[in-house]
């Protein structure tokens, strides 16, 4: 299970939250960029796990299952932690709907694999370039607190809100994918045929 390279680059993901949480609240002058570095780890090991479980045919069914939580567990912690750092509510809006939103699609996912519709809610384009803009709002918002020079600082915020608006339009499209099996549709006309 934990024999393969795959799922132990998932499980660093896993075992970097606590490094990431410890590693934010200490008093080091780096910490903040020390931190969007860690988080810029986990997400290349994030590609690497997929790259060789896919290339060297390494895929079991303890990453399919570990991977996605592993994503969406640094995801909501990073953006905890800053939402305590930016503490108002222009920051916390976007996180929360972030947030929200990946637990309401591994819901959905979960109740679709038990119906055998799963592929409906496959990861789609829309969902990719979310993580691509969430990773980089995420990892500016980490290295560059408010009142860091050049902006960078304001960029992670206009790039979570993009993120944000992405997280909810993707969320639209496997809820109007799923809406059949939601809404009773296809398994009435199952019974019917």
């Amino acid at each position: 299970m934990l024999s393969t390279l795959p799922n132990q680059l998932t499980l660093f993901r896993v075992l970097v939250i606590p490094m990431l949480v410890v590693l934010f609240y200490t008093d080091w002058q780096w910490r903040f960029f020390a931190s969007a570095a860690l988080f810029g780890l986990a997400g290349i090991t994030d590609a690497l796990d997929g790259y060789y479980a896919r290339k060297y045919n390494l895929s079991t069914p303890f990453g399919a299952f570990l991977d996605p939580v592993a994503d969406k567990l640094i995801v909501a912690v990073a953006l905890a932690l800053l939402i305590e750092q930016n503490a108002n509510a222009w920051f916390t809006l976007p996180a929360v709907v972030i947030i929200c939103r990946e637990i309401v699609i591994s819901a959905l996912r979960e109740w679709m694999a038990e119906l055998g519709a799963r592929s409906a809610v496959a990861v789609s384009w829309i969902g990719k370039l979310k993580t691509t803009l969430q990773i980089i709002a995420i990892l500016l918002l980490l290295a560059f607190p408010a009142g860091s020079p050049f902006y960078l600082h304001e960029l992670g915020l206009v790039t979570v809100y993009g993120a944000a608006v992405l997280t909810l339009w993707s969320m639209f499209v496997y809820l109007k994918a799923a809406w059949p099996s939601l809404s009773g549709k296809s398994i009435k006309s199952e019974e019917q045929g």
